[in-house]
């Protein structure tokens, strides 16, 4: 098997004792095969030979690709950088002479981001991949790869349970109506740390602060609360800066216990000229709730 762009293949490999008691057991009940290419789960996940059945006893390639692919919707949430090699790690298992199953700690990382996005949809964290099945670190298992010193405290993006998508132009006084319905809105600038791991890191450019409402918010505190916002849901965020590497944006949400919530994201851009209208007019301008 090929472990060319797969460190974590490599520290496995390294850790790599004497067969154990599986070798004989899995000559005789499983049998290696080339990951295809239309397995787009495990395809070109580091190897490229897989056992079947796997150790989540699919038996036939057609049930293993239906019942992986099932999972492709939450890869794209970005829930967690290590999500696809666990998941690999069980539905695509590496073609050695012992099982090598995913660590403890691997699986409790994963559930712990990647369940709250889970249950947005309504759907649990499966039985089957209950974290208590699987060895614990010290034993030979895949470990994850994503933490190390630096990055060990940083939080992993939740799932705000609505996706979020940059709004395409709309009347000035659609806008305004927006505005007036939420809690708080600001145009910022926000930038792109890093376009190379498997979840962007997103910074708000302090300099770049406008606050048109602040509601229940104190001026001060919105800056700390937006960058809260943009380490917690990397996903909506993706969606906003569609690629690019920096961009201003006028946000408007909800503020809910500890955290802010963007319910719309319009581009500052010259074509957006109802935008800019709009926030030309909001300094003037009285909601409903205000008037009379």
């Amino acid at each position: 098997a090929s472990s060319s762009g797969s460190p974590w293949l490599l520290a496995l490999l390294l850790l790599w004792g004497s067969p154990g008691v599986w070798a004989s057991y899995l000559r005789r009940s499983s049998s290696c095969t080339p990951i295809p290419h239309h397995m787009a789960l495990c395809y070109d996940i580091g190897y490229s030979e897989m056992r079947i059945p796997n150790l989540l006893e699919h038996e036939t390639m057609p049930e293993v690709i239906q019942q992986s692919s099932s999972w492709l919707p939450l890869l794209a949430r970005e829930c967690h950088p290590d999500a696809r090699i666990f998941l690999c790690s069980l539905f695509a298992p590496i073609c050695l002479d012992r099982l090598i199953y995913p660590c403890r700690s691997l699986c409790e990382a994963v559930k712990r981001s990647c369940a709250p996005v889970m249950a947005c949809y309504g759907y649990p964290w499966p039985e089957i991949l209950n974290c208590n099945k699987f060895p614990a670190d010290h034993e030979l298992c895949i470990a994850s790869v994503s933490t190390d010193e630096n990055s060990s405290s940083r939080r992993m993006p939740r799932a705000s349970c609505k996706d979020c998508e940059l709004e395409e132009a709309s009347p000035a006084r659609e806008i305004l109506e927006n505005l007036c319905a939420n809690d708080f809105a600001v145009k910022i600038r926000i930038l792109r740390k890093n376009m190379t791991t498997t979840i962007s890191d997103f910074d708000l450019d302090p300099s770049r602060v406008e606050v048109l409402k602040h509601g229940p918010l104190l001026r001060t505190e919105i800056p700390g609360r937006l960058q809260q916002w943009l380490d917690i849901d990397a996903t909506c965020v993706h969606n906003i800066m569609r690629g690019t590497h920096a961009g201003v944006f006028v946000v408007s949400g909800e503020v809910q216990s500890d955290k802010v919530v963007v319910n719309k994201a319009y581009a500052w851009q010259k074509k957006n000229r109802n935008l800019h209208q709009a926030v030309r007019r909001w300094k003037h301008h009285r909601c409903p709730e205000q008037a009379g």
